[in-house]
């Protein structure tokens, strides 16, 4: 058995006495750190705050005390760890945080945009009912929608862009189909159910894969083809047994869907260069603000201006029920397609489809409850096989491979 003097703990040391007796709160060394011939040797279990430490040198291993530098350097560490802590925990709090609050103000832009459509759509068929002038009502929704953009841009809530004369012609395309689209629509809702002409326009896709084809030379898949035939047998169904039918107001609708394809269309194929202040939104009001400018003098050559209070009350109108509105329905108008290109701003073409999939049934519904439109059954099959075929055509349209640049 080997002495205690054989390990070395009561050889005297000079520098730095060795405790005999350690206290019991002395803190244990692990048996790692010592030499094989010294594993012999058990500690007491826990060191005090004021600290001893273990020493080792020169064959000695022993006990003692903690300078106020090492401690001073733990007291660091620990409060280091804990701050280390502390931030990831406020990092992911944040971060969690922050993708609430997106969601939540994407939902707030989607209801606005499903609202905006809904007044739209109401308070324009109300006017078109007394007041069968499309191209003033028009004309007056694009007014509207120039005074709303000129007045942003006045006062800094829009960035105003800087846009030269060679972008301008290049624009000119756009705002030309964008007019004729919004004409189109306006004369259509004038003619036939607001749902019926919903129903109609639910084949753009039909449009925009036939022009694409075309011009653009994007050939869709097969399955993306057969998605189309759900859409057109659907509204072919729908409209046999539309009680409102007819054909300007069915041609009218299926004319918009063309002027309003054709624009997406030229948008590829013009490939417009923008400027960083010319965002989809800039590019939006002026687009309004030039279809404005071109509707006007169509207004004069044919109808004529018929929005004057004498003629209004000529026509034994109420005057400020039409005023009021029309008013509310080209503010509704140029709303909701702006709320549309700030949600497009934020989510994918794909995820924005299906949300103006999801709009059209809204509108659909709700104007057929708020105007009490007879519906037969073989009309609502017709309206939801249609739907279902833009909402299976988007998700399809997601797996088609994006065509190569050239």
């Amino acid at each position: 058995m080997q002495s205690a003097a054989a390990i070395g703990l009561l050889r005297p040391c000079a520098a730095r006495p060795i405790l005999k007796s350690p206290s019991p709160g002395a803190a244990r060394l692990p048996a790692s750190r010592l030499p094989a011939s010294r594993t012999a040797l058990r500690l007491p279990a826990a060191a005090p705050r004021a600290g001893l430490v273990a020493a080792a040198g020169l064959g000695r291993i022993g006990l003692v005390p903690a300078s106020p530098e090492q401690e001073k350097r733990s007291d660091c560490l620990v409060a280091a760890a804990a701050a280390g802590k502390a931030s990831a925990g406020e990092e992911a709090g944040e971060e969690s945080g922050a993708a609430l609050a997106k969601t939540l103000q994407l939902g707030v832009f989607f209801g606005l945009w499903y609202l905006f459509n809904i007044y739209f759509n109401i308070y324009n068929k109300q006017v078109l009912k007394v007041f069968p002038y499309p191209i003033n009502i028009t004309t007056v929704q694009f007014a509207v929608g120039t005074t709303i953009s000129l007045f942003m841009w006045a006062t800094g809530i829009l960035k105003r862009p800087k846009i030269s004369g060679a972008q301008l012609l290049a624009i000119l395309p756009l705002a030309i189909v964008h007019t004729m689209g919004n004409l189109f629509t306006n004369m259509s809702l004038g003619k036939v159910a607001v749902s019926f002409t919903h129903t109609i326009k639910a084949m753009e896709p039909f449009f925009s894969v036939l022009l694409s084809a075309m011009f653009l030379g994007e050939l869709p898949t097969p399955w993306v083809v057969l998605s189309l035939l759900p859409i057109v047998g659907g509204v072919a169904l729908a409209s046999i047994s539309e009680a409102s039918f007819n054909w300007a107001g069915f041609l009218s609708a299926m004319a918009s869907n063309v002027t309003f394809q054709s624009r997406n269309v030229l948008s590829k194929k013009l490939m417009l260069k923008k400027e960083a202040s010319l965002d989809n939104i800039n590019l939006f009001s002026i687009i309004t603000v030039m279809s404005f400018f071109l509707l006007a003098p169509v207004t004069l050559l044919t109808e004529g201006v018929k929005v004057t209070p004498t003629y209004l009350q000529s026509a034994g109108l109420n005057l400020q029920q039409v005023y009021t509105r029309s008013l509310i329905a080209a503010f509704c108008f140029h709303a909701y397609q702006q709320v549309s290109y700030m949600i497009l701003a934020r989510v994918s073409p794909v995820t924005h489809s299906v949300g103006n999939c999801v709009k059209r049934v809204v509108v659909i519904v709700t104007s057929v409850l708020f105007f009490k439109t007879p519906v037969s059954p073989i009309n609502s099959i017709g309206t939801a096989i249609a739907l279902a075929g833009v909402f299976l055509y988007s998700q399809l349209k997601r797996l088609q491979p994006k065509p190569k640049a050239a």
